[in-house]
């Protein structure tokens, strides 16, 4: 077979594990077999470990473009006047996004091992969050205790609840995520309880990574 036709074969094959992956993942979360992408696809498991040799490659080449929309969305936050909108605005994107897709409610709460632009982005993202963060609570328009690590127990608790209530109530975690918002207005109604150390919240992520397959 002359060489085009081969690069035309592999990018084709690469296309379609690529959109059948995105599928998946949306249906079954990132910890979703390989082996059923490959099926689903109609290639064989060694064309698929060929393309990509490790989960987190499929992963990248799935969520980078989704990954770079949630990094324009914090840059139009951070551009926002009024800082409770910035914050309390994004944190809604970001729910949406969760609702959208099961496998982006794993990603925006999983640690992400190695580098590369998967890495990079995540971190840019996280950084424009912590600004909105620190913005709203110079502002004094955000509870001065809250930290940045609790968006993420913010993520995971809409995580669980958009799963659990996806077909039957599915709006069910916009009314959760209003009261949330809600008791985070500075000042806070009363006092929180102490939260727990970024150290808890990374090995909470490290879990849902050894589970989905991000490491």
């Amino acid at each position: 077979m002359p060489t085009e036709n081969l690069r035309a074969d592999a990018e084709r094959n690469r296309r379609l594990l690529v959109e059948t992956a995105r599928a998946v993942f949306a249906e079954r979360g990132l910890d979703a077999p390989l082996d059923e992408i490959a099926r689903r696809a109609g290639v064989g498991n060694a064309t698929l470990y060929r393309r990509f040799p490790v989960r987190r490659d499929l992963i990248a080449a799935v969520f980078l473009d989704t990954l770079r929309q949630v990094v324009d969305a914090s840059e139009r936050a951070l551009a926002e006047p009024d800082p409770w909108s910035a914050f309390a605005g994004h944190l809604v994107f970001l729910g949406e996004l969760q609702a959208s897709n099961r496998a982006l409610a794993d990603l925006l709460t999983a640690s992400i091992s190695g580098k590369g632009e998967l890495a990079e982005l995540r971190g840019i993202a996280f950084d424009n969050l912590n600004q909105l963060i620190d913005n709203a609570q110079d502002a004094g328009v955000l509870r001065a205790d809250f930290g940045h690590a609790d968006v993420v127990l913010i993520l995971m608790a809409g995580a669980g609840l958009i799963q659990r209530t996806a077909d039957a109530a599915p709006t069910a975690w916009r009314r959760h995520l209003s009261y949330v918002l809600d008791g985070l207005r500075a000042p806070g109604p009363t006092p929180a309880t102490p939260a727990p150390t970024d150290r808890q919240v990374l090995a909470a992520m490290r879990t849902l990574t050894r589970t989905s397959g991000c490491a």
